[in-house]
């Protein structure tokens, strides 16, 4: 939110300051955080030249039919330093959080909603086989290409209407095999009597304490202050 509400050099600062402190306190390399956003470079890049070559302003030079100006510098390089932001904080979410306690720190923010008979509990289960399976369903991929290669097939060549038609090879399988574990996912949970979240108990148990009040008191104000700043152009 915090992220979103900067539109300034300073709360840009503030908000890469303090992403650096998080990042030092969880202890994790900075060399995990860029082989995950590896990937994500290209999408990052067409981002970035989108906003800056498509944003109206003060033109600084013409090539072709692309026009850069000063505001169309700003946007880009803001939205790019957003965008690097966002998945590092991402990242040290799923790094610092196992997907078990993520969702049931997500079901207990949600349980005023089961008043309006929101299924909070089944959204939040959904969600935690969601992440559960995301590196088994990148694992059986891994295994369908290497199987698709072994028999001559080729990923690499070709333009890109040629790349994306030799991943029909690979989705089709995919699918069977991801349709496969849901199903037999779902045998498993009817035979040990699974029947939803009520009445049921939590190996462990989450308990709000002292930290927890002033990180959300912190945070809080932190929105506060980015959102007032940047309403004044600071």
């Amino acid at each position: 939110m915090a992220l979103f509400l900067a539109k300034s050099f300073l709360t840009y600062g503030i908000m890469l300051a303090v992403l650096a402190c998080s990042l030092a306190l969880s202890q994790i390399k900075v060399g995990a955080i860029f082989k995950g956003v590896k990937p994500l470079v290209f999408v990052i890049i067409f981002t970035g030249l989108i906003n800056l070559f498509f944003t109206p302003g003060d033109e600084i030079f013409r090539f072709w039919i692309f026009r850069v100006t000063e505001e169309g510098l700003l946007t880009a390089f803001f939205m790019i330093l957003r965008i690097l932001m966002l998945i590092t904080g991402t990242f040290l979410l799923t790094y610092t959080t196992s997907p078990i306690l993520l969702t049931d720190g997500l079901e207990r923010l949600m349980n005023p909603m089961r008043y309006l008979k929101v299924p909070v509990h089944e959204l939040a289960m959904m969600m935690s086989i969601a992440l559960r399976f995301i590196p088994t369903l990148i694992e059986e991929t891994d295994k369908i290409m290497s199987a698709q290669k072994a028999r001559g097939a080729d990923f690499e060549s070709g333009n890109l209407i040629r790349r994306a038609k030799t991943l029909i090879p690979i989705l089709v399988p995919l699918f069977i095999s991801a349709f496969r574990r849901a199903d037999e996912l779902a045998t498993a949970m009817e035979c040990r009597c699974y029947h939803g979240g009520k009445g049921r108990t939590r190996l462990r148990q989450l308990k709000y304490q002292s930290r927890d009040v002033i990180a959300f008191v912190l945070w809080t104000a932190l929105c506060a202050a980015v959102g007032i700043l940047g309403r004044f152009g600071l």
